[in-house]
């Protein structure tokens, strides 16, 4: 398929973080349901929200209250609730959840359903920040995959989840194992990040001739107040060209048409994959 049609949904929170998980799972899924319904009648065939899309980003603090907001995949309620959505639009949904491995066991997970709303699997988040207002590691156990590419009916998709997206090699593996389309579902606030938010993902973009979705949260959430969720979502293509961009504060949906054949065009004109020197290389993975 030359022609692929991508969605990203960026939010704002719902309901006051005095709510419960179960609560605010609620809400945000009530929030997002016009929004995937407008996404399925613009004929989005890839859709993807942003990081633990249900929940606050809760991780400024350290409180255990939010394992609660934990669910299985894919046997939990909003996995379940996307493969109907899915199956009712023939969308592939990406659908990225705070997962409960067992009890005391969590992850950052993303699970991706096809069009026909068949669960395909899941990606783990694999690098997990421990800095002052980012307190991941209380929360997420570190994923450890061998970077998944899920040939779904559209296209063959990676996923790399938020502060991933500041370690290349996850990147270039999704593109060595097929990966034509990535998304990035984030969290992420104004400051240090921002200027890198519209150079990372072009840059790998460009690295590995591919499409990248980034998807980031908008607004400000209490008590913590680390900063502003800035919003501005957006395709960027294999030549790091941002051809679709969403507002810095809105709730929203963007659609956008990507050409795949671009990929080609890239990869025939920019022989990455050819010149590589992976020999080379091993001292990469030697050194702690």
């Amino acid at each position: 398929m030359t022609k692929v049609r991508g969605g990203l949904i960026q939010m704002g929170l719902k309901a006051p973080t005095e709510k419960s998980p179960q609560e605010i799972r609620q809400a945000m899924l009530d929030a997002h349901l016009p929004l995937i319904e407008q996404a399925g009648q613009a004929g989005v065939q890839i859709l993807c929200f942003q990081e633990v899309f249900t929940q606050p980003y809760f991780c400024p603090s350290q409180d255990a209250k939010w394992y609660a907001a934990a669910e299985a995949i894919p046997d939990g309620p909003t996995t379940k609730l996307m493969q109907d959505l899915a199956r009712k639009h023939q969308m592939v949904i990406v659908v990225p959840i705070y997962e409960e491995a067992m009890a005391g066991v969590y992850y950052n997970t993303a699970a991706v359903i096809d069009a026909d709303g068949t669960y395909l699997g899941k990606y783990r988040k694999t690098h997990i920040p421990q800095v002052a207002g980012f307190w991941e590691k209380f929360f997420f156990k570190p994923g450890g995959s061998d970077y998944p590419v899920f040939k779904t009916r559209y296209c063959k998709l990676g996923v790399y989840i938020c502060y991933d997206r500041h370690f290349p090699e996850g990147w270039r593996a999704l593109a060595l194992n097929g990966a034509e389309y990535i998304v990035n579902p984030s969290a992420t606030v104004a400051g240090l990040s921002e200027h890198l938010w519209k150079l990372e993902q072009p840059a790998s973009a460009v690295a590995n001739g591919v499409y990248i979705g980034a998807i980031n949260r908008i607004g400000t959430e209490d008590p913590w107040n680390i900063g502003q969720f800035y919003g501005q979502s957006y395709f960027v293509n294999p030549r790091g060209q941002i051809e679709a961009i969403a507002s810095r504060d809105q709730d929203e949906l963007l659609v956008h048409d990507m050409d795949f054949e671009l990929i080609r065009q890239v990869r025939n004109t920019w022989q990455f994959f050819r010149d590589r020197r992976p020999e080379t290389y091993g001292a990469l993975t030697e050194i702690d």
